[in-house]
């Protein structure tokens, strides 16, 4: 506990600092994931609080992020859906997934995957953030222009004939799990019909709309409607607080610009009594736990989710992770990763809980918690106490700032969270591979195909299709430099140090061949080769593999088919400098001592040479 307070200053001020940052953000990621600035501020109260508490990074500051945030919004906008456009309805299973990953969190902290994420190619990452800010960006346009496609009269009446076929569809599927659905007799259906009202069939048609216009896509649809309705006091709002963000930070980066931008544009628009829009209410009095997670559980309409869950779980480790060695970096100490995810894991766990969003760790208010003082894990948790003082205490002044000026607040923020640097190296990257005609680099294409299938289809297969192609590419390349280095050439074209000295009277019997890089399933084709390109005059191969390091499967029966192969043809073969892993292998399938007995396998070239010397003539170079 001494070490605890023994920064008690700076760390309050660095968390003080933090949390003031953390706020207007907290409320803009709340409402654009579509559960309201509440869940935002859930979110980063007990994440910010229990992800310091638990977790493996002293200064880190968590909370609900900008990819988080965006993932979020495509499982939120799919359950609410799926019930009917109701957010209420749907609230259990969206917190039951957000319980779900972090859970899943916990589980690769206590399974020890935390040194694994740092093999995540960066073109995946790259194009991924670029995506994540034109998220970001596409679907923030409608609400700085104060367009809501739910409330366009002339938008929603396209979408009346196709709500009277759902509601219809409801009531066929309604009565055929009461089984009194017959062909016979369509009366109790007629008389169900007649019951429906204007009122439904309109309620019916905005949830529609509003599914329609979600999305980038989709935003991009409604785009010119938007801007044949603009809401000119809106986009007022929203410009003004994107420009004083951008203003301040050229007069001073003291305070931060995103809390000016709130503070003085909400003042703007409820001191003038303008006829702005307002965020949802935020509810008064303590955080309370959603029972209806428990109470209101059921497995199949989490189910298509898992997957989404898992992947959720895994970008906030990522997320959390790159912010860690950022943290690492500038304080000069070494985070534990298994342990950050643990805290992460509980963090969001107790967040779903709670009804809050999930999040990450946070690159920027990270940075600011140390450039103010912070040093300990008392800063992130003094973060979150003061989220949670703050909406106690200003919940009901909160309630009253316009919907446009977290609008403005989240345009910068798609803006920053993009990959420049991934962008600007885009021409000056090597052009390794062709297709057709075209010459490309592969870590372009790869981060222009997580950028475009992320902005525009689906985040998460986005990353796992640029992972497939990443590995691919790389097991590509990988097995052509491995083939390159390992050339089978006669002894007397290009011999190491060692060989220099070897019998001339043997050269012509005795073929070398050095294997200079792991045998896998990327450089096994070349490797097959090797029993044809022998010369017809040699009868001993000599197969150097003390820089063999690694043979998996593939390699192995590619290993097994050649020396079959060499024994048809009466070529024997002895093995020198053979390592530990490789040595394993073969044995496992008893390549060793079938193929290669004991006495066939030697330390180094020198004794290879002796016994060569000593029994060539007999054993081999009279065959």
């Amino acid at each position: 506990m001494k070490g605890f307070f023994s920064n008690l200053k700076g760390d309050a001020f660095g968390g003080i600092t933090a949390g003031v940052v953390a706020l207007p953000l907290a409320l803009a990621f709340g409402v654009s994931s579509g559960l309201g600035p509440a869940a935002g501020l859930y979110g980063a109260i007990f994440i910010s609080f229990f992800a310091a508490l638990f977790g493996g990074t002293n200064t880190q500051i968590s909370g609900p992020t900008a990819p988080m945030t965006a993932v979020s919004m495509v499982v939120i906008a799919g359950i609410v859906a799926a019930n009917d456009g109701s957010v209420e309805k749907a609230l259990p299973a969206i917190l039951t997934v957000f319980l779900l990953a972090g859970l899943m969190q916990i589980g690769l902290g206590l399974m020890g995957l935390g040194k694994y994420i740092r093999y995540i190619p960066y073109p995946v990452v790259s194009g991924f953030m670029t995506a994540i800010g034109l998220i970001i960006l596409l679907t923030q346009i409608l609400p700085s222009v104060g367009y809501y496609p739910k409330e366009d009269v002339e938008y929603v009446a396209r979408f009346k004939a196709q709500a009277e076929e759902v509601i219809l569809e409801n009531i066929l599927k309604e009565e055929a799990g009461e089984g009194i659905l017959v062909l016979e007799d369509f009366k109790e259906t007629i008389a169900r019909a007649n019951n429906i009202s204007q009122d439904d069939i309109l309620r019916e048609s905005e949830t529609l709309a509003a599914n329609e216009a979600s999305g980038t896509i989709g935003a991009l649809k409604v785009l010119p409607g938007a801007l044949k309705n603009i809401n000119w006091l809106e986009l007022f709002l929203a410009l003004g607080t994107i420009i004083i963000i951008y203003g301040f930070k050229r007069i001073t980066k003291a305070v931060p610009s995103t809390l000016v931008a709130l503070i003085v544009m909400s003042g703007i628009s409820v001191g003038f009594g303008l006829d702005y829009r307002p965020i949802e209410e935020i509810p008064d009095g303590i955080p309370i736990p959603k029972l209806e997670i428990i109470t209101g559980f059921n497995f199949s309409n989490i189910a298509p989710y898992i997957f989404t869950a898992l992947a959720l779980s895994l970008l906030g480790a990522i997320d959390s992770l790159l912010t860690s060695v950022v943290a690492d970096n500038m304080t000069k100490t070494k985070h534990k990763p298994n342990k950050e995810l643990l805290g992460q894991g509980i963090g969001n766990s107790i967040a779903a809980i709670f009804g809050g969003i999930p999040g990450a760790g946070a690159t920027i208010r990270t940075v600011v918690n140390i450039n103010a003082g912070g040093k300990t894990k008392l800063s992130g948790m003094i973060a979150g106490i003061l989220l949670l003082i703050v909406m106690l205490a200003l919940g009901p002044v909160a309630s009253k700032i316009p919907a446009a000026v977290l609008a403005g607040i989240l345009i910068t923020v798609g803006i920053g969270v993009m990959d420049y640097k991934g962008l600007k190296a885009i021409p000056s990257l090597p052009k390794d591979i062709k297709l057709g005609p075209l010459k490309l680099s592969s870590e372009v294409l790869i981060m222009l195909v997580v950028l475009v299938l992320s902005t525009f289809w689906d985040l998460i297969y986005a990353v796992g299709i640029g992972l497939v192609i990443a590995s691919l590419m790389f097991m590509k390349k990988i097995g052509d430099l491995t083939a390159e280095r390992s050339d089978v050439k006669p002894l007397k074209e290009k011999a190491w140090t060692d060989e220099k000295d070897f019998p001339s009277k043997l050269q012509e019997k005795v073929f070398i061949k050095h294997l200079k890089g792991p045998l896998f399933f990327g450089s096994t084709s070349d490797f097959q080769q090797l029993a044809s390109q022998i010369p017809e005059t040699a009868s001993l191969v000599i197969m150097r593999l003390g820089r063999m390091q690694y043979m998996d499967q593939t390699g192995l029966y590619a290993m097994e088919e050649m020396l079959l192969d060499l024994k048809k043809k009466n070529i024997s073969v002895l093995f020198v400098g053979l390592l530990k892993q490789p040595r394993y292998m073969m044995e496992r399938i008893d390549i060793i001592p079938d193929f290669i007995p004991e006495s066939s396998i030697f330390k180094d070239f020198a004794s290879c040479l002796a016994y060569v010397k000593k029994n060539g003539k007999k054993e081999f170079l009279d065959s």
